[in-house]
C-alpha cells in the first residue's frame, strides 16, 4: 500500500462522520438473506439464536447489522412494496466492494461515484429491498465547502 492510500483511509470524515450504530433489519428468510448478504456484501455471521431461527448478528468491519423475521409489526422492504431507509458502510476499498457486489448479482441503483463532500460510493438493493450505500473517503471537504449549512450550537 502506497502513502497516499495509508493517508486516505486512515483519515476520517469530517463531512460524513462514521459512528457505532446497531440497525436491525427484517426480511422474509433471515438464514437466506445471511448467506446472501456474505456474498454479496462481505458481511460474517458472528452469531444466531432461537429455534425457530429468529435473530442473526452480522459484521463487515466495524460495521454490524440485526436480521430478524418478518412480524405482524415489521415487514421488510419487499413487503411492504417501498423502502424507508439507507444504510451506509464505510469500507477499505469501495471499487473492489463495487465489483464483489456487482458479481454477486447485487442490484445497483447508484453508479460509483465520487461525492462533492469527498466520498466514493455507490449505492444497492439487497434480496429484499433494503438500500445500502458503500463508501471510501477520498477527500477531506469541509462541509461549509460543498455548501451545507452548519448548525449554531
Amino acid at each position: 500500500m502506497n502513502l497516499t492510500a495509508i493517508m486516505i483511509t486512515s483519515m476520517r470524515n469530517r463531512s460524513v462522520p462514521a459512528d457505532i450504530i446497531l440497525p436491525h433489519l427484517c426480511y422474509r428468510d433471515i438464514d437466506t438473506a445471511c448467506g446472501w448478504l456474505s456474498r454479496a456484501f462481505g458481511f460474517r455471521e458472528v452469531f444466531r439464536y432461537g429455534e425457530p431461527l429468529s435473530g442473526i448478528q452480522m459484521r463487515m468491519g466495524k460495521a454490524f447489522i440485526m436480521l430478524y423475521g418478518a412480524k405482524e409489526w415489521s415487514r421488510s422492504p419487499e413487503q411492504l412494496g417501498s423502502g424507508t431507509q439507507m444504510l451506509t458502510i464505510f469500507v477499505d476499498d469501495v471499487d473492489e466492494h463495487y465489483k464483489r457486489s456487482v458479481d454477486a448479482g447485487a442490484k445497483i441503483i447508484e453508479e460509483l461515484h465520487e461525492t462533492v463532500y469527498g466520498e466514493r460510493q455507490y449505492g444497492a438493493e439487497d434480496l429484499d429491498g433494503h438500500r445500502w450505500l458503500f463508501s471510501q473517503h477520498v477527500r477531506d471537504v469541509s462541509p461549509a465547502e460543498w455548501g451545507a449549512i452548519i448548525a449554531k450550537s
